[in-house]
């Protein structure tokens, strides 16, 4: 690559470079404080951009918050995702570590987007969190091994039971600190477990 090729490369990538920066940004402030406790002119000056770019890139706080929900929900794509093998137990250790590593790369902030602190019942942002769920659903019983059952859709139903649980005992996990990582992972385990080696089953017997 020429350094005239290389030097209109680094341009094209500066608005984005710039639009990950706000949004980074934004992923630490909501964490810390309530939305309402949020200013945008705030968010500019940790940020160091001008306040106009956030409209520019993001429209009003709404619309910022919306796509910090998103970053926070959004799952690697199918391609990026190492399906686990061994034992089943072992392949629900493997989920389950997945799902911590989600939950706590970004820790306060996935606990308050997905316990829909601040904003209420918005929703948009019900919308974004449902299909989180179903493709969150989608991906665990893949990974488990039961991606091509023939009862897929009660499976995610209960995938998603599932998933009330995993909310609440990363919110004990991060907000509370009443159980650590380990706890959470046992815990999540044992009852995921559970649901491969009994419910899952009855389901496909049809019981």
């Amino acid at each position: 690559m020429s350094d005239a090729e290389a030097t209109a490369r680094r341009r094209r990538l500066e608005p984005d470079e710039r639009r990950a920066q706000i949004l980074d940004c934004a992923i630490a402030m909501f964490g810390e404080r309530p939305y309402a406790a949020v200013s945008t002119a705030e968010l500019a000056q940790r940020a160091g951009v001008a306040r106009g770019l956030i409209n520019h890139y993001f429209g009003n706080k709404r619309d910022l918050y919306l796509a910090v929900v998103r970053r926070m929900v959004t799952l690697p794509r199918p391609g990026q995702m190492i399906v686990p093998t061994g034992t089943i137990r072992e392949r629900v250790d493997a989920s389950v570590s997945w799902l911590l590593d989600t939950i706590g790369e970004h820790g306060s902030t996935w606990v308050k987007v997905t316990g829909h602190e601040g904003v209420g019942e918005d929703p948009e942002v019900q919308r974004i969190l449902d299909a989180a769920d179903d493709a969150a659903a989608d991906r665990l019983l893949e990974m488990v091994g039961l991606a091509d059952s023939a009862h897929g859709d009660e499976l995610r139903a209960l995938v998603r039971a599932y998933g009330g649980l995993v909310k609440a005992a990363g919110r004990e996990w991060i907000t509370r600190g009443s159980l650590n990582r380990a706890q959470v992972h046992h815990l999540l385990a044992d009852m995921l477990l559970a649901l491969v080696t009994k419910s899952f089953p009855k389901i496909e017997r049809g019981a």
